[in-house]
C-alpha cells in the first residue's frame, strides 16, 4: 500500500531542501483566509505549526514541514500509538520525531496546543464550534474550515493548509499528484464507471431498525466521484435543504435506495454486520444487499479510514479499497 506514497515524498528531501522550502513564500504575507468561522490575519510565515481535529497535519507534513503538535489518531489505530501509518511513514522521511500528539477524545486539549506555542493553528478539515475558534485563537492564528463542519474536500484541506504555510504553489503540485495516483489506480477498473454508491455511517448491529448515511456534504461521498463513480439520486435528494453531513432512514423507508448500485460503509472485523443486514427482513431487500455489492471496511484497521480522504492517506490505501469497490462492482448487472 505504501508504493503510492513515493510521488508524494518528492515534497520532501533532505534537510537543506526542507529548509529551503520553509523558508519561501516569505512574500505572502501578511495574509488573509477567510472561513465559516471568521477572518483570519497570519502576519508572518508561520515557524511553528500546529494542528487540531482529524487529518490538518497531513498537509504541512506532505509539503515537508513538520508540525510542533497535532492530533492524536483516534481511528484506524491498530497499532495505538496515535499516529496513522502513513504519517509514520511521512516522518521517516523527513528525518523527523513524532509531534507532541494532542489527545482529543474529549475534546480539544487547548492547554496542551498552547504549550507547542505555535505560530499557526491548521483546522480546515474540523468540527470546530465557534467557541472553540475563539478559544485556540488565543493562542495564534487559526484557519478554520470554508464553509461546513466536517464537509472540507480533501483539495480545498491542501489549499487552504498549504496557502496558510505559505505554499500554495507547492500545495497545487501535491493536488496534481494525488490526482495522477487516482487516475491511474481506477484506469484498472473500468467496471467502476459510472455505478451509483452510498456509504452508510456506523450502524449498531444490534439495532437495524434504522440506516444512516453520509450525504453529499461529506467528503466520504464526494470521493466517489474521484473514482469514476456517481451519488445516485437517493442521496442527492435526501442531501437537497440540509447542511449535515449525515442523515438517517427508517427501515421500512429503504426502498428510497433502490438506485443505489453499490454500498459501502464501516462494518466489524467478523462481518457480524453485513450478516445482520442480510438476515434482516426489511434492509436484506435492499437491491445492492440482495446482489451481494456490498463492501464494510474494517473499524479497526488503518484501511478503515480509506474513504475519508486525506491528503497523505489516500494513495496509501487507494488500491486496495479501489479494489474492494471494484468487486462490489462486478455483482453489479
Amino acid at each position: 500500500m505504501a508504493v503510492l506514497l513515493a510521488g508524494i515524498a518528492a515534497c520532501g528531501g533532505s534537510p537543506d531542501e526542507k529548509e529551503a522550502a520553509a523558508s519561501g513564500g516569505s512574500s505572502a504575507f501578511p495574509m488573509t483566509i477567510k472561513h465559516a468561522l471568521g477572518t483570519t490575519t497570519i502576519e508572518a510565515k508561520p515557524k511553528r505549526v500546529a494542528t487540531v481535529n482529524w487529518a490538518n497535519h497531513e498537509v504541512p507534513l506532505a509539503l515537508g514541514v513538520v508540525p510542533v503538535g497535532m492530533a492524536a489518531a483516534n481511528f484506524g489505530d491498530d497499532d495505538g500509538d496515535g499516529v496513522l501509518p502513513w504519517v509514520d511513514e511521512r516522518l521517516k522521511q523527513l528525518g523527523a520525531k513524532t509531534p507532541v500528539l494532542f489527545d482529543e477524545n474529549d475534546g480539544i486539549d487547548f492547554e496542551a496546543v498552547a504549550d507547542t506555542r505555535p505560530d499557526v493553528i491548521l483546522a480546515a478539515y474540523s468540527g470546530l464550534t465557534k467557541q472553540d475558534y475563539e478559544t485556540l485563537s488565543e493562542i495564534a492564528p487559526v484557519v478554520a474550515y470554508p464553509d461546513a463542519a466536517w464537509a472540507t474536500p480533501w483539495r480545498e484541506i491542501i489549499r487552504m493548509n498549504g496557502k496558510a504555510l505559505g505554499l500554495a504553489a507547492e500545495g497545487e503540485k501535491l493536488i496534481g499528484r494525488i490526482e495522477g495516483d487516482i487516475k491511474r489506480v481506477v484506469a484498472k477498473y473500468p467496471q467502476l464507471k459510472g455505478k451509483s454508491a452510498m456509504f452508510m455511517t456506523h450502524v449498531d448491529p444490534g439495532d437495524v431498525s434504522q440506516i444512516g448515511f453520509y450525504t453529499t456534504h461529506d467528503t466520504r461521498t464526494l470521493f466517489f466521484q474521484d473514482l469514476g463513480l456517481t451519488i445516485p439520486n437517493s442521496i442527492a435528494g435526501l442531501s437537497r435543504g440540509t447542511d449535515k453531513f449525515a442523515l438517517t432512514r427508517s427501515a421500512e423507508q429503504i426502498d428510497v435506495f433502490d438506485d443505489v448500485d453499490i454500498i459501502t460503509g464501516y462494518g466489524d472485523e467478523k462481518g457480524h454486520l453485513l450478516d445482520k443486514v442480510r438476515k434482516d427482513k426489511l434492509l436484506s431487500k435492499i437491491p445492492a444487499v440482495e446482489r451481494g455489492s456490498v463492501y464494510l471496511l474494517p473499524d479497526s484497521k488503518p484501511l478503515g479510514t480509506a474513504a475519508n480522504p486525506t491528503p497523505l492517506s489516500i494513495s496509501w490505501v487507494l488500491e486496495d479499497y479501489v479494489k474492494a469497490l471494484a468487486a462490489a462492482a462486478d455483482k453489479v448487472t
